[in-house]
């Protein structure tokens, strides 16, 4: 999916490092010089790129209060996810309309609730993770990596100090609007897919919780009133509805039955309560199926 900033994480990563560099507009080096930098940035000063990224990101979002409906329904979906401890996950609700969601490389998930108004708890957990995929499968590493090594040439070695500190507002900016062009690969978005299918047959939650949260995607991708990256991203993806087979597929060899669609009407809110409407949909077959299966990889 693409990134808004994502974002998106999208997107979406942790102490501050003293070694990653620092936005100084009045020293003056050549671009070649911050392109080679870029290339040979550690994962820990990405760790640090993307933690600076998102402080600046809930500076410029409203972030839904702990008694908010929305958080206590983000906090009952992610305690549904038993295997990610090793993420160091930190998560929060933009209120925003935007159809969106994102993991960042420090472990940051942000949903907004325009996302969340639209997708019951299944599908809202495939999504999520789906974008944890793309943090385990490190495109998210890489999208920064990128994002990075352009926005860093662009300023010249020159824009650098090494003195250590925050990245300015500035270069942050740029930074999201890089990673805002950026899309993820069809390799990669196949690869999400296949993770999230993987986190609901670990979970016991709906196995065509992913194939319902593309086609209600899908379905709102030409709606003028739910705009994001999410939506965005569907209205020119060729490949969107063959992603929703693929992971139909996947689930239906694994033995599971899709017996009905399970998905909120678009534009219609889930209940608040979390639980699942009428209709949900995997029948889960004989057998431990979940064998062997890992987040991030294949059995």
């Amino acid at each position: 999916m693409k990134k808004f900033f994502f974002g998106a994480l999208c997107v979406i990563m942790m102490t501050a490092c003293s070694s990653l560099n620092v936005v100084d507009s009045n020293s003056a080096m050549n671009a070649g010089a911050a392109a080679l930098q870029a290339l040979t940035i550690s994962d820990a000063q990405i760790a640090q790129l993307c933690t600076e990224y998102m402080a600046q990101m809930d500076k410029e979002n409203t972030i839904a209060p702990a008694n908010s409906e929305y958080t206590q329904r983000l906090n009952r979906v992610m305690s549904r996810f038993h295997n990610i401890s090793n993420l160091g996950l930190n998560y929060k609700v933009y209120q925003s309309s935007t159809v969106n969601a994102f993991a960042s490389g420090d472990g940051s998930v942000r949903v907004y609730s325009g996302l969340m108004d639209v997708m019951n708890d299944d599908e809202l957990f495939a999504v999520i993770g789906h974008e944890l995929g793309h943090l385990i499968n490190k495109d998210v590493r890489d999208a920064y990596r990128t994002a990075y090594l352009v926005v860093a040439a662009r300023y010249g070695i020159a824009a650098v100090s090494q003195t250590g500190g925050a990245l300015s507002t500035g270069f942050l900016g740029d930074l999201g609007q890089q990673l805002a062009q950026n899309a993820y690969s069809r390799r990669q978005e196949t690869e999400a897919d296949e993770t999230a299918f993987q986190f609901c047959v670990q979970n016991n939650v709906d196995p065509f919780a992913m194939y319902h949260a593309l086609n209600v995607l899908i379905s709102i991708s030409g709606d003028t009133g739910h705009q994001g990256t999410l939506a965005q991203a569907f209205s020119d993806h060729p490949d969107t509805q063959k992603r929703a087979t693929h992971i139909k597929e996947m689930a239906e060899a694994a033995g599971y039955k899709l017996t009905t669609s399970g998905s909120v009407a678009p534009g219609t809110k889930p209940s608040s309560s979390g639980v699942k409407p009428s209709g949900s949909t995997g029948v889960k077959p004989s057998g431990n199926k979940t064998n062997g299966v890992k987040a991030g990889g294949k059995k």
